[in-house]
């Protein structure tokens, strides 16, 4: 088992108020959160949809990695990106993952085959089960 922290102080009413998240584990760093950088413009802040889209895709590299190593076609180089979608009022809908891949000796149907299986077992895409999650994945 591994926990890992984050913390974050806010001050004030959500809509004028404003936080600061610290990623305690890792020591990486202190970084501010709002709602109009939520809701709106990220205009130099983080939101908790940027943080999960940076999990989700992290996640998926290393499920999608795994999976080209144990088909015997390690990636040389993988591209994964999340856009994790945010409706005031709705919450979370979506997230969206992308990968193109530099896999020698596999072809497309392949590739998208095993990256399907990545994002069905990718832990982060399991605890986003409520909400639709897309794969676009093409070879390089």
């Amino acid at each position: 088992m591994t926990d890992r922290k984050a913390t974050t102080v806010w001050t004030g009413t959500l809509f004028e108020g404003s936080g600061e998240t610290t990623f305690e584990s890792s020591g990486i760093g202190t970084y501010p959160v709002s709602w109009p950088s939520r809701a709106e413009e990220a205009n130099g802040k983080t939101s908790p949809e940027e943080l999960i889209a940076g999990a989700h895709s992290a996640c998926f590299s290393m499920a999608f990695s795994n999976a080209l190593a144990k088909n015997e076609t390690p990636a040389e180089k993988l591209e994964v990106s999340a856009v994790v979608t945010f409706v005031p009022g709705t919450g979370i809908t979506k997230s969206a993952l992308t990968v193109v891949g530099t896999v020698p000796g596999l072809d497309e149907a392949k590739f998208s085959e095993l990256a399907e299986g990545a994002k069905a077992g990718c832990p982060v895409s399991q605890a986003l089960a409520a909400v639709e999650i897309t794969l676009e994945a093409k070879l390089a």
